[in-house]
């Protein structure tokens, strides 16, 4: 699948100023919200699949309590969303909401990844804004929908939070439905604070993206692996090795193979990919991408 995922925060803002307000109501006027529909309309012109999603909403996710208040919210948010694009075509994906933490579980806590109460706000979550997307109906019906794992969306977590096709919206019935999982596995490697001596190797790295993809068959959902990568905060030299492009190179093809889509986290810094600007030209960070591409 070529595509690009463009991460949009809509009820945190800059400066106070966001794109959504606290009822979870969309300003589809606001300056930044038509850059963003240029951005998208240009990417479908291209050809590509586009996914949109609700990214960072720190407060939401730290503060979600199982009310009525917060589903409303959510509901809302995505009916808007779901409303204004209702007359793209299916090659426009919504992913419900990036990496799920806080009061949905994580790794260390305060509220753990594995706290049952949590796995089920999650799948909750999940449900109620994917009965808000087909509740508008039109080309919503069949629009992909991708849902999302706890504790930063980590990929170890895909068997806890959908054991079987009863805990998927839908109960398994949605044919619309893929799971988004992100891997910085290990972190003591993958991390901004990590080395290069924490690799466990590709053999390791690609086994467990097996296990996964194997699950997601098992659903009957396909997978996309929306994040990966190695950053370096103070050491960008590790990132500059055959190391770390081999690693990167592993998990595109394991994907491929297993018949996943995948996506590279670009953040123009530790995790860079890409850098200059469109006046100056464009350019690959220590060819990192060009390396991840090649053909086995």
């Amino acid at each position: 699948m070529k595509h690009i995922r463009i991460p949009v925060t809509w009820m945190e803002g800059f400066g106070g100023d966001a794109l959504a307000d606290e009822k979870g109501e969309v300003n589809f006027n606001h300056p930044r919200f038509l850059e963003l529909k240029k951005t998208i309309d240009f990417a479908l012109q291209q050809g590509l699949y586009v996914i949109i999603n609700a990214h960072h909403e720190r407060h939401f996710k730290e503060h979600y309590d199982n009310s009525a208040e917060f589903d409303e919210k959510f509901t809302t948010l995505w009916t808007d969303i779901a409303n204004y694009f209702i007359e793209y075509d299916q090659k426009l994906v919504f992913e419900l909401l990036n990496e799920p933490e806080g009061a949905f579980g994580q790794m260390g806590g305060p509220v753990l990844h594995n706290d049952p109460v949590a796995i089920g706000y999650t799948r909750k979550i999940m449900r109620i804004g994917t009965e808000a997307v087909r509740s508008t109906g039109g080309n919503n019906e069949k629009r992909i929908i991708m849902l999302g794992t706890n504790s930063w969306g980590n990929h170890n977590q895909i068997f806890s939070n959908y054991p079987d096709q009863a805990s998927l919206p839908g109960n398994g019935s949605d044919e619309y439905l893929a799971i988004q999982v992100h891997s910085y596995d290990p972190w003591e490697f993958c991390g901004q604070e990590g080395e290069n001596s924490a690799y466990p190797g590709d053999q390791e790295t690609a086994s467990r993206m097996r296990e996964v993809a194997a699950h997601g068959r098992a659903l009957g959902v396909p997978l996309h692996y929306g994040e990966f990568g190695v950053g370096r905060r103070e050491d960008q030299a590790q990132r500059n090795t055959i190391l770390v492009r081999d690693y990167y190179r592993t998990v595109v093809q394991t994907a491929k193979a297993e018949g996943m889509a995948s996506a590279a986290w670009d953040d123009r810094g530790w995790f860079g990919l890409t850098n200059g600007d469109a006046e100056q030209g464009f350019s690959f960070t220590y060819g990192i991408v060009p390396h991840m591409l090649e053909k086995p």
